[in-house]
């Protein structure tokens, strides 16, 4: 069946390697970024993707490049990847559709100011260029808005690109570096050899390799658990619309408390109702209950919990399984979720409140997608040191696409040696698994 939303044509390679150095598991922009980094410096790498490149959350987020508004963890990522979209478009030799436009978190009340007030006091103390606007200076930014505004939290540095067409430009440069790109190939499992890893298992056939880099978004956990890696990581489903006729506004992306949109390369917008998802119910909620529960407490009014038939279809998905018969990944080559439609009529409405460029908007597309989320929304990139040769590059919570090339980078880094992008410790497994930190 199609896809419920257009994502740029990638034709993967035909031949399965024999060998190779490294095997990445997922096609997404973290996958795909850490092949091109390795690529480029010269390391063999295989990246097998059960689906098609970009399927999945890396082309139905919401296309924000930024550093606002990041955990103080995931900041110095958050810059160093702002720092590497600006030089995307030369580097993968193609449209990303990456702007440096700016972007801007709209204030209406007191709670507002206090709350982005706090983060812009944070912020500047980790490095970020952002300002804190009163009333008179937003209005100014923002010449569309109807009154109302108290301020505003703007960044001029933060930006935005394409995510429909990014990764799978990014994937063309991988593959022209010298990686191979395979779809519509499932890694099964992982082989060892003296304790450590030795190759992986496809639907294709094996492949000999000494390291490989698990970037498989909401599947890592599954993926993890048949190693006996239990990688903590929830489902959240967000909702998107690509909405036409509107004209007049700033090509910079803006977000409030009750709305967010986003001005997209072929002139409509992108927008969504912020502070809504939905978290499905699902066997591993209550796996997890007891890490979730404080991020639940603090994030309640975010989050709408809902219990379905995935429940049962989660429940009785093998957990375990070997490398000879088909796995899940087979199964399901691509979540492509409903969306929650009253989230978008209710974004619009509030949009058309704040903006009335919006009043004509008409809603042409709608999609939604699903978010690998750790216990602190904060991802893990890293070794995973009780199976040597084994890294997990994933939970990235929401914000893979803006971080995705400094999250590439820093597993290329990890794994090759070289000095990282970022300080890794943040985005190490031992904060969440301190058992998987060390040394079988």
């Amino acid at each position: 069946m199609p896809l419920s939303i257009p994502v740029a044509p990638f034709q993967g390679d035909a031949d399965l390697p024999k060998q190779t150095e490294v095997v990445v598991i997922g096609g997404g922009i973290i996958g795909v970024m850490t092949a091109l980094t390795l690529a480029e410096r010269g390391i063999p790498v295989v990246l097998c993707e059960k689906g098609v490149i970009g399927g999945e959350q890396s082309a139905r987020n919401w296309g924000w490049v930024r550093q606002l508004g990041r955990d103080a963890a995931e900041i110095p990522l958050a810059i160093a990847s702002r720092d590497l979209w600006r030089g995307m478009n030369a580097r993968v030799g193609a449209e990303t559709g990456f702007r440096e436009t700016g972007i801007s978190y709209l204030c209406y009340d007191r709670a507002d100011l206090e709350t982005w007030g706090a983060w812009h006091a944070k912020g500047a103390a980790a490095g970020v260029e952002a300002e804190m606007l009163d009333a008179k200076q937003a209005q100014a930014l923002l010449p569309g808005a109807q009154p109302g505004l108290l301020g505003a939290l703007h960044c001029a540095s933060d930006g935005r690109a394409e995510p429909w067409l990014a990764t799978t430009a990014m994937a063309e440069a991988a593959r022209r570096a010298g990686a191979r790109i395979l779809t519509g190939c499932a890694v099964r499992t992982v082989e060892t050899a003296a304790g450590r890893v030795s190759g992986v298992v496809t639907e294709r056939g094996a492949i000999a390799c000494s390291q490989v880099v698990l970037a498989g978004g909401v599947w890592s956990r599954l993926f993890a658990g048949n190693l006996g890696i239990d990688f903590p990581q929830l489902r959240v489903i967000g909702t998107v619309a690509r909405v036409t006729g509107v004209s007049g506004l700033s090509d910079m992306p803006v977000g409030a408390s009750h709305f967010a949109y986003r001005k997209r390369l072929d002139g409509d917008y992108s927008i969504a109702l912020r502070n809504a998802n939905i978290t499905p119910i699902l066997p591993d909620n209550f796996r997890l209950m007891g890490e979730y529960l404080p991020s639940l407490v603090t994030a309640w009014r975010e989050l709408r919990l809902r219990i379905g038939p995935d429940f049962v279809q989660e429940l009785r998905m093998p957990r375990h399984w070997t490398g000879d018969a088909p796995t899940p990944f087979e199964r399901i080559r691509t979540l492509d979720p409903a969306p929650t439609r009253p989230f978008i009529r209710k974004a619009l409405e509030n949009l058309r409140q704040a903006f009335p460029a919006f009043a004509q908007a008409r809603v042409v597309q709608e999609w939604a997608g699903v978010m690998d989320v750790t216990p602190d929304a904060v991802p893990v990139a890293g070794p995973i040191a009780s199976l040597p040769g084994f890294f997990i590059a994933s939970g990235c919570s929401g914000h893979g696409f803006g971080i995705g090339p400094a999250m590439g980078q820093l597993t290329a880094d990890l794994i090759t040696g070289a000095t990282p992008i970022v300080d890794p410790a943040p985005f190490s497994i031992a904060r969440l698994r301190p058992k998987l930190a060390q040394a079988a």
